[in-house]
């Protein structure tokens, strides 16, 4: 073994182990193929057709196979050009198949050699041996000797020069990125990977932007994938001399399961075959052809020697059998290409060899145009790795044309050329032509060499789509939350399913908000579906430049000058329901959630529940909690019974719709208010006209009465209408509850104590049974609650499977109000002068008059904050008339003592003497 081929394989060995069958193993040795070898050109004819052998994957027996040496004129050294044909491992091929062409002779240099392949060929081998004594015999005995080594060296050179030219097409497109885009430079290198079937380095994407050019462009950072279409072309033996350890560098760790270069076994079988070969006069070096047009682009691994032993080159023509087809396939069976694009790239894989070498030629894209329809001429694809497929040739150019059609008979000629007779019948007239198709299907067909094959097909669209429309995509159980028309939310990401009757030439879409002039650009991509063939997604993104409202997309197409407008509309956040709650035979039902100030009602079957109106003095709407609502007055009592599973439909104020299950739940309790006393106090300066009214200081006193029986645990709760104050009575002691019978409790109330100086205004009460476990009795009520007179239980458990206190409809009990402390009415003698009220807190009266109509009423400022008041003279009773803030619909009357000033004195009598009597009546005068 030669210097050169030991250390070439050494160092390739240790290259396997420590970088797991990479190609740079060949590219950190010295021995890597980089030298520029002889130049052969080789044409291949079978018929009457000719191929350069770039274009040439396979030969058969009867091909004619011109050599010719190109060699430059000052060529010093006479080179022996042999050319052998191989016929297996176990059977040498006889003197008649090795042709000596000398490649110094005028003729050779001239017009080349020309030599036919023999029936039973299996492989054709080229030597070039420097011209010594007996070197044509020496080489055929060396060939005849040990055949299957040879047959070997053909198929390992044949494949190493298959995988290293998909790496060299690799390196040489990824070039034509621009290397500070590290975007395009990752899109082009997948492309190129898929085509290819290569695994580049992917440490190169986690490098800085500006090293990962160089690193994705250094031989050895790619990983060739056996891809099997160039393993049939070679006829690649499973067994042979460098079997075991091209499986032994097939298992290891960094390989991944088995994905192996059989380029780097290839070389090493190679070496180690041809070093056994080597003899004192001759040692074999491989040389692998990269064929460009009729060169065959020989290159090197060792230099060539011209002393003792001098090199042998050997080279690898294409192997002798029937033409394998490229199994190409489409990388994506659902992607339709639009040809009104300007650039048209058919993503196609699964035969590495059209892209990296010029087997394939003449490859056409055959248009199936439908019965009737005129038919439209081939286009030519040209092989593309760098766009990731065939890329069409679109200009008229390019097309080719149609095939000749039928010659016409002698009948047809003369019946095309008759001349019209006069009186003749007319001419019947010819159907219109059928209108071209928007959807047609295009099949891949080309040249293999000299043989032809027929690709996959592949789904066009001809013309632009029309009915631009939202839609929904048909449910699929793998993904059961399918995107909706209406699920486009304001400020959130989302996605627009678009039909049409056609998709693939959309090229760009925008949109413009609500509220904004400025269009946006919107990302999108093809999601055909079975049902609909011509979806497309668009995604919107998030943020604050989406608001609630109207949405216009516009949606450009390649060969429409005009956009496509589709209105969308984006909503606010929806409502958020956690829960229905429904109680057997009620006439209202509950919503627990959030933002249920959107809910316009609810359906249930037949039953249509409108949200209970609310108070003036209430909350609004919560933005959480429940809301409570409720059947038409007139309507009667539905039907529901414990345990019905029901179906509730909510209608949001915007049109969109939310469902949500009931389970109907036992019947609430019934309770009725029987009586209620106010405690009798001192007697009362200020009579209240409404007996409903309750001043703050008295205790209440009632008696509720319940169609079940009242439990132990059970609850009674009263609180202002707003719900802003709340006490609960329990039959705990000092609970405030007293049982008369298990139907009747006595409750006793003081206002002032449990809701403290500022209560005012109406009490509900309303009793609840059992209370549930974990819940708070002091639980405060939402404003849903608080925003009717009879609220159903809070659902604050709702959707945590917790159970609900089930509670009576919410019953008035009394209106508080706070009371002044009236003083005296001090008056003139003249009653059409006014008198001064004094007092405290004057301020919780709103107006005073000494009619009961307040007909001329005197008007308290708000925040009066003096303890006199100036008012009408009233009757002699002293009886005024007052109208309180906390209750302003009732006429109260207050009955004052009244303070008159004593009468003047008679005339005559003197001063002395009337104050003696006027001291002993008790009075003061006002002076």
């Amino acid at each position: 073994m030669g210097f050169g081929g030991r250390k070439f394989l050494t160092k390739l060995a240790v290259a396997i182990v420590g970088l797991g069958l990479a190609i740079s193993c060949a590219a950190q040795s010295q021995g890597r193929f980089d030298l520029v070898g002889p130049k052969i050109d080789v044409r291949v004819s079978r018929g009457a057709q000719t191929l350069p052998i770039a274009a040439v994957p396979n030969l058969q027996p009867g091909d004619r196979i011109w050599l010719h040496p190109d060699f430059p004129p000052t060529q010093s050294v006479k080179y022996l050009l042999i050319c052998v044909f191989l016929r297996g491992t176990t059977n040498p091929p006889p003197d008649t198949w090795f042709t000596r062409i000398e490649t110094w002779d005028k003729h050779v240099r001239q017009e080349g050699v020309m030599v036919t392949v023999p029936e039973d060929a299996q492989q054709v081998v080229l030597f070039m041996a420097p011209e010594t004594g007996g070197d044509f015999s020496t080489l055929k005995s060396a060939v005849q000797g040990r055949p299957g080594a040879f047959v070997r060296a053909s198929q390992d050179l044949t494949e190493a020069g298959f995988e290293q030219a998909r790496i060299e097409k690799y390196m040489a497109s990824i070039r034509l990125v621009p290397p500070s885009d590290p975007m395009d430079l990752q899109k082009h290198s997948d492309l190129l990977a898929r085509t290819l079937a290569l695994k580049p380095n992917e440490s190169c994407f986690k490098q800085p932007v500006d090293m990962q050019f160089t690193c994705l462009t250094q031989t050895g950072s790619q990983i060739v994938l056996d891809d099997g279409h160039g393993q049939t072309v070679i006829n690649a033996l499973s067994n042979g001399a460098g079997s075991d350890l091209i499986n032994q560098a097939s298992y290891t760790q960094a390989a991944g399961g088995g994905l192996y270069s059989a380029y780097v076994g290839a070389i090493v079988d190679m070496v180690r075959i041809l070093s056994n070969l080597h003899t004192a006069q001759y040692q074999y070096i491989p040389a692998i052809a990269f064929p460009q047009e009729a060169s065959m682009n020989l290159r090197l691994n060792t230099p060539p020697s011209f002393h003792n032993p001098k090199s042998v080159l050997i080279i690898a023509l294409p192997s002798v059998q029937k033409a394998q087809a490229p199994p190409l396939r489409t990388a994506d069976a659902r992607h339709v290409a639009c040809l009104l694009a300007p650039t048209v790239v058919l993503p196609i894989e699964g035969a590495p060899l059209v892209f990296s070498t010029a087997f394939g030629h003449d490859i056409v894209l055959h248009l199936n145009t439908p019965p009737g329809a005129p038919a439209e001429p081939d286009i030519r694809l040209l092989p593309d790795a760098y766009q990731g497929g065939l890329v069409l040739q679109l200009g008229a150019q390019h097309h080719v044309p149609l095939r000749d059609q039928r010659p016409l008979t002698e009948a047809e000629k003369a019946a095309a050329t008759a001349s019209v007779v006069p009186g003749a019948a007319p001419v019947p007239p010819q159907p219109k032509p059928i209108p071209p198709p928007i959807h047609l299907t295009g099949t891949i067909q080309g040249r293999w060499g000299f043989d032809s094959f027929t690709g996959p097909t592949v789904e066009l669209q001809q013309l632009p789509g029309t009915g631009w429309a939202l839609t929904t995509p048909p449910s699929d159980p793998l993904s059961p939350d399918a995107p909706r028309a209406d699920d486009l939310i304001a400020g959130h990401a989302a996605e627009l399913m678009l039909t049409s009757t056609g998709s693939a030439c959309v090229h760009a879409v925008t949109a413009q908000p609500a509220g904004s002039t400025a269009e946006m650009a919107l990302t999108f991509q093809l999601e055909p579906h079975l049902d609909q063939p011509n979806l497309l997604a668009v995604k919107l993104p998030s943020g604050r430049a989406m608001l609630p409202g109207d949405l216009h997309l516009e949606i450009q197409q390649y060969g429409q000058p005009r956009t496509d407008s589709v209105a969308a509309r984006a909503f606010a956040e929806p409502a958020h329901i956690a829960g229905v709650q429904l109680y057997a035979g009620d006439r209202s039902i509950t919503v627990a959630g959030a933002r249920l100030e959107q809910v316009e009602k609810v359906r249930v079957g037949d039953l249509i529940f409108a949200p209970v109106p609310v108070d003036p003095g209430a909350t609004a709407a919560p933005l959480s909690g429940t809301l409570r609502l409720t059947l038409p007055d007139n309507a009667p009592r539905p039907p529901t019974h414990a345990s019905d599973h029901l179906m509730a439909r909510i209608q949001l104020r915007d049109g969109r719709e939310l469902s949500s299950p009931i389970v109907v739940a036992a019947p609430r309790p019934s309770v009725t208010l029987l009586s209620k006393t106010a405690e009798a106090g001192p007697e009362p300066t200020i009579k209240l006209g409404n007996p409903d009214d309750l001043p703050l200081s008295s205790m209440l006193t009632f008696t509720l009465k319940s169609t079940t029986a009242f439990p132990r645990n059970g609850q009674v709760e009263v609180e202002t209408t707003d719900g802003t104050l709340r006490t609960v009575l329990t039959l705990a002691p000092a609970g405030g509850l007293l049982l008369q019978d298990p139907h009747t409790v006595v409750a006793s109330l003081d206002p002032l104590r449990s809701f403290g100086p500022s209560a005012f205004g109406a009490l509900r009460v309303r009793e609840v049974f059992p209370v549930a476990p974990g819940s708070s009795p002091s639980e405060k009520p939402t404003a849903a609650e608080a925003g009717h007179p009879e609220a159903a239980p809070s659902l604050a458990s709702a959707g945590t499977g917790e159970a609900v206190s089930p509670a009576s409809d919410w019953q008035q009990l009394v209106t508080l109000v706070r009371l002044p402390a009236l003083g005296q009415l001090q008056c003139a003698i003249d009653v059409t002068q006014p008198c001064t009220l004094s007092g405290t807190n004057l301020f919780l009266v709103s107006a005073i008059s000494t009619d009961p109509a307040l007909a001329n009423p005197v008007s308290v400022p708000d925040g009066y904050t003096a303890n006199t008041l100036t008012v009408p003279h009233p009757a002699s009773s002293g009886t005024l008339f007052l109208r309180l803030r906390d209750d302003p619909t009732a006429v109260d009357s207050a009955l004052l003592p009244l303070a008159l000033p004593s009468p003047p004195p008679p005339r005559g009598r003197s001063a002395a003497h009337a104050a003696v009597q006027h001291a002993g009546t008790g009075t003061e005068h006002p002076n």
